[in-house]
């Protein structure tokens, strides 16, 4: 029941802890410090390198910030706080999203209520966003666009409605709020207008099942499409399709994803459940962990989706087994230049997670160890300037 526990806890994210959740570490709490790990010899590309958010388990206030860089073939843990020494006690309090725009780095911490903006080349602190219960963003034409539950971290019937909150960012000031549907998760932008995926899932068993419509010109919301419950990831393929996933009600509604068409209808249903998803050219990768109270069991699965027949090709992406060591898949990404394919474990959601790096063909080149529950990668073209400061230390 303890293994149930924890993973109902990271599932439901920002919904099953009660609100008051302290956003930073005491003072006497240990800083850890950063570690190295050459894990795969030099390479030096188009992609110089990627950036790990670790979510860490809600409450303990250890969100962490990774960084691997090709050149070196180095792994660095738990950068942040040996560059930022004066920025008390590191990140916070669950890392729930991060993103490069122009020279500036953003990394969503969830629960603490805010987004920390740093400098990508450098890593340093440069500012900060404070957001209520932000989850996601996503940027168009100078400005941030940030999701947000606008609420405590509380299940209860009487959760409010959620909002996305626009950043200038040149400024990093608050210029707009639109309010959208029940808590609202992931974002993309289609033809000037900003799709939000509506969860609800604060207000189990009455989830929302809507996606709602923004014109970023008025920043108003201009309708709701119905759906699916529990709506959550979003992606685009090369012809502007939207993929948006269902996480059902972990009981008797499956995971699910859906095609949203330049229409605005939903145009096809996958059957293929969905936790998390990215594309790469005419794939979408998907990874799904779906837990259910029912049977007390999760069903994995490691999918590829092709854009252009809109059909799954692939149930399972990772072909030499190494599936079967990983625990509970959390994160994944794939490198846009080499196709390598990254996927973390979160393993007990207390103890540090796992990185793997597998070739486009799903064998593992290499493994290395993370923060606690690693979950959100981005890629950066510009190479991470401070990596001698974190191996002096």
């Amino acid at each position: 029941m303890r293994k149930l526990k924890l993973f109902v806890i990271l599932l439901f994210l920002s919904f099953t802890i009660a609100a008051g959740i302290s956003s930073c570490r005491s003072d006497e709490d240990e800083i850890i410090p950063p570690t190295e790990t050459e894990v795969t010899p030099g390479e030096d590309g188009f992609v110089k390198g990627f950036f790990l958010l670790n979510e860490a388990n809600m409450g303990s206030n250890k969100a962490s910030l990774d960084y691997f860089d090709y050149e070196s073939g180095k792994y660095f843990k738990n950068i942040y706080p040996i560059i930022n020494p004066s920025v008390v006690k590191e990140l916070g309090d669950v890392g729930n999203d991060i993103q490069i725009y122009g020279n500036k780095l953003y990394a969503v911490i969830n629960v603490s209520g805010y987004v920390e903006v740093m400098n990508k080349i450098t890593g340093k602190h440069e500012n900060e966003i404070v957001v209520k219960n932000c989850r996601y963003i996503t940027f168009n034409k100078g400005y941030a666009y940030i999701s947000s539950y606008d609420s405590e971290v509380k299940i209860t019937p009487d959760a409010p409605i959620g909002c996305v909150v626009k950043v200038d960012t040149t400024t990093m000031k608050e210029v707009g709020r639109c309010f959208v549907g029940y808590q609202p998760e992931q974002m993309v932008i289609r033809d000037n207008k900003l799709y939000v995926a509506n969860s609800g899932g604060y207000r189990v068993p009455d989830y929302d099942n809507t996606i709602s419509v923004i014109d970023l010109n008025t920043f108003t919301e201009t309708k709701k499409i119905t759906v699916a419950i529990n709506l959550h990831s979003m992606t685009l393929d090369s012809s502007d399709n939207i993929y948006v996933s269902s996480r059902g009600d972990y009981k008797n509604i499956k995971s699910n994803t859906y095609i949203l068409g330049k229409n605005d209808l939903v145009t096809k249903t996958l059957n293929q459940p969905c936790s998390q998803m990215t594309v790469c050219g005419d794939s979408i990768y998907m990874l799904s962990v779906e837990w259910n109270h029912i049977t007390e069991s999760n069903a994995v699965s490691y999918a590829i989706v092709d854009t252009k027949t809109q059909n799954v090709v692939s149930r399972n992406f990772i072909t030499d087994g190494t599936d079967k060591k990983i625990k509970v898949p959390y994160g994944l990404a794939i490198n846009p230049k080499t196709r390598e394919i990254f996927v973390t474990d979160a393993k007990d959601y207390v103890s540090p997670g796992t990185l793997y790096c597998f070739t486009p063909q799903g064998k593992k080149k290499w493994e290395v160890t993370t923060g606690d529950i690693p979950a959100h990668i981005v890629f950066t073209q510009t190479r991470f300037e401070n990596t001698n400061i974190l191996k002096e230390n």
